[in-house]
């Protein structure tokens, strides 16, 4: 995402992207939770709240607002191979505070750049981005830890794949460990241009694939899956994708083999959906794919946009799947600017939501942190601006930066910003599709004035996955008013049941405390803690 054309952004013919919580791994979250209807002890009907008090919140009270951490390359994580573990974990904390600083709520952590591994498993060997050698043991599981520090801080999770990406030919290629899968099977492997990939039209890597994905939905606590826009290899002039063997063997009943390609992919997706709603029906499902599906001149459902389209290059039907209802999310990256004539955001914009519009699917926005500074995106509103003009279309549920490291560094100010105009308070995630139960109440909660502070503990609730913190005035009575999307101090991990309010208001005051399940759903608001002021 990003680190392939990052030299060349302006480009439309390039691709602009790479691309412990209370819930027991493989355990249904909804066991002692509330269906919705069903009377709570909190006097209110379980699901009433949190349900009808969602609509024209501002700002909102759902958003996805994320962060892709980039581990290919070491661009985001670890900076270094040459790192050692505390370092490491150093600087993973380190992203995931400034992540929740600027009041966002996801991160989207590379866990399979290249074929390899940022986890511990029997299928794919260790990443070289961890120590700098393919399968070195970095001496504890990143993935795991990354979970438990992401949790901690109530954000999400998704992991991130690349499916077919295996890797360029120096060093990876020549370093292939001799355990991995593509020297076990060396018809899987096609080589093009300087990198290799997978063959994604012989059915034992479509399996392979799915299996990788699927291995660590049932052995992590991961809240997403997540694969990137590198599907068939982007086009290199003069170069060929040679896949006549699987193409032979496997093209029947096809027309074109572009046909062919495209089916491929759209069975790797609809498979790893399936599978996924299968093993843990909460974990969302979601693709970054390039910004362009087709051009209107070559398809009258297309953008009117002039660039490399997705759907003939890289063989992505992504308004397919969305009209499938195949992927939960789709988070477009849209890295151009308003007025850029070959790939207008603000047209874009448009039909991506009109894309969506009538599904199940959400649409978040793929921005391009990584660009400020560039022609184009100068100025500390450079972000912000895009944001701007989201609002305009409802259909818009959040955005996504790339990557994590720019929203330190060159993108600072402009993401700080957008945290100003657009995210003055913590949001929850969206909450999953066919989500059906509350959670319980916090059924006690306790508020004490401490000096120029305000201290808040409560008792747990069960199946919580996060706790969401509310300050409401005193003279409030609207029970919509206690989960109002300016209200919120803090959504906090499961294992945390304390809070403190540093900058509590004079006047009197109510706190509420939430929970929030591994569907996101939220339970009503228990009993208040009133606070008479400092």
């Amino acid at each position: 995402m990003g680190w392939l054309g990052r030299g060349a952004a302006a480009l439309v013919m390039v691709p602009l992207v790479a691309g412990c919580a209370s819930v027991t791994p493989g355990t249904a979250p909804d066991a002692g939770t509330a269906r919705k209807g069903q009377p709570s002890p909190s006097g209110y009907p379980s699901g009433q709240v949190p349900e009808d008090c969602e609509a024209d919140m501002h700002p909102p009270k759902r958003q996805m607002r994320g962060a892709w951490i980039a581990t290919v390359r070491n661009i985001d994580w670890p900076s270094d191979t040459g790192l050692d573990t505390e370092q490491q974990k150093q600087e993973l904390r380190d992203q995931f505070d400034r992540a929740q600083e600027l009041n966002l709520n996801t991160v989207f952590f590379h866990v399979r750049p290249t074929a390899d591994a940022l986890y511990e498993s029997d299928k794919e060997p260790w990443a070289r981005y961890l120590t700098g050698e393919q399968g070195g043991d970095p001496g504890y599981d990143p993935l795991s830890f990354a979970l438990e520090e992401a949790h901690k801080r109530g954000l999400e999770l998704h992991a991130w794949f690349n499916p077919y990406r295996v890797g360029w030919k120096e060093p990876d290629l020549e370093g292939l460990v001799e355990d991995h899968p593509v020297r076990e099977h060396p018809d899987w492997l096609v080589e093009y241009d300087d990198q290799g990939f997978f063959d994604p039209g012989n059915p034992d890597v479509q399996q392979w694939v799915s299996d990788v994905v699927i291995d660590v939905v049932q052995r992590y606590d991961v809240d997403g899956v997540h694969f990137d826009d590198y599907f068939y290899p982007y086009p290199v002039e003069g170069e060929e994708f040679d896949d006549d063997a699987s193409w032979n063997e496997y093209g029947d009943g096809f027309d074109t083999r572009d046909e062919w390609r495209r089916d491929n992919v759209t069975t790797l997706i609809a498979d790893v959906h399936e599978r996924i709603n299968e093993t843990k029906p909460w974990v969302r499902f979601g693709v970054s794919p390039f910004g362009i599906w087709r051009n209107e001149d070559s398809d009258p459902n297309g953008s009117e946009t002039s660039g490399l389209q997705s759907y003939d290059a890289l063989y992505a039907d992504t308004r397919g799947w969305i009209r499938a209802e195949i992927i939960d999310y789709v988070v477009p990256q849209l890295y151009w600017p308003q007025g850029f004539e070959a790939a207008d955001y603000a047209r874009l914009v448009p039909w991506w939501s009109d894309t969506v519009s009538g599904t199940d699917v959400d649409l978040y926005i793929g921005q391009a942190a990584y660009r400020v500074g560039d022609e184009g995106w100068k100025g500390e509103d450079a972000l912000s601006a895009q944001l701007d003009f989201n609002t305009e279309h409802q259909e818009v549920a959040g955005d996504v930066y790339f990557s994590m490291t720019d929203l330190s560094n060159a993108a600072s100010a402009a993401i700080e910003r957008t945290a100003a105009d657009h995210y003055p308070a913590p949001a929850l995630p969206p909450v999953a599709a066919d989500a059906d139960t509350v959670p319980q109440p916090v059924r006690r909660l306790d508020a004490r004035s401490v000096g120029e502070r305000v201290e808040l503990e409560w008792d747990a609730v069960d199946r919580a996955r996060f706790y969401a913190v509310y300050r409401v005035p005193a003279g409030s009575t609207d029970p919509c008013e206690a989960l109002a999307g300016r209200h919120p101090l803090a959504v906090t991990g499961a294992q945390q049941r304390t809070f403190t309010d540093s900058s509590p208001p004079d006047g009197p005051v109510r706190y509420y405390v939430t929970v929030v399940d591994a569907y996101r759903s939220q339970g009503p608001p228990g009993p208040a803690a009133p606070v008479n002021g400092r």
